[in-house]
């Protein structure tokens, strides 16, 4: 079982072994080798803010960090936030990552107020395509943007 909180200092040595792993980093339009675990925790001190992104560690029921998911870029006028996810290798195949995209969409709608969130995905990123039609979305067209993205979105109920 997963549940959201807010990132901890303890999360950073956990954070970077994600960050720090090829596959997982493979099609994220960042540098991501290239931190350090003083870049990780001033990613979590930032994050104490929950504006103009929120971000939350999902852990397991012994509170280990398993990944971060995000709203992010979040517009209050217009309701809206971009969601994302980077979960720790150790969780592949394992389905914590649709409790964690569950649990901080829910956030989002229920507790946010937002009326749609979105996501992109790289063309290229097989794995997290598959991963959110596994999740029963799909993207908004079937082919990708300019830029090789695929762009998803859920309104709320």
């Amino acid at each position: 079982m997963i549940r959201l909180r807010r990132l901890q200092p303890k999360d950073a040595p956990r954070m970077l072994e994600w960050m720090h792993d090829p596959d997982a980093v493979a099609h994220m339009h960042a540098n991501f080798a290239a931190m350090t675990q003083a870049d990780c925790l001033a990613f979590i001190a930032a994050a104490a803010q929950d504006r103009p992104s929120l971000h939350r560690a999902a852990v397991d029921g012994g509170d280990t960090y398993l990944g971060t998911v995000s709203l992010k870029n979040i517009d209050e006028a217009e309701q809206t936030a971009e969601f994302a996810i980077s979960m720790h290798p150790c969780t592949r195949g394992s389905g914590q990552a649709g409790e964690a995209m569950q649990a901080i969409l829910q956030l989002g709608f229920r507790e946010t107020g937002l009326q749609k969130i979105y996501w992109c995905v790289d063309q290229q990123n097989l794995r997290a395509r598959r991963f959110y039609e596994k999740q029963g979305y799909t993207p908004r067209s079937d082919r990708p943007d300019a830029d090789g993205l695929f762009w998803y979105e859920i309104s709320a109920r």
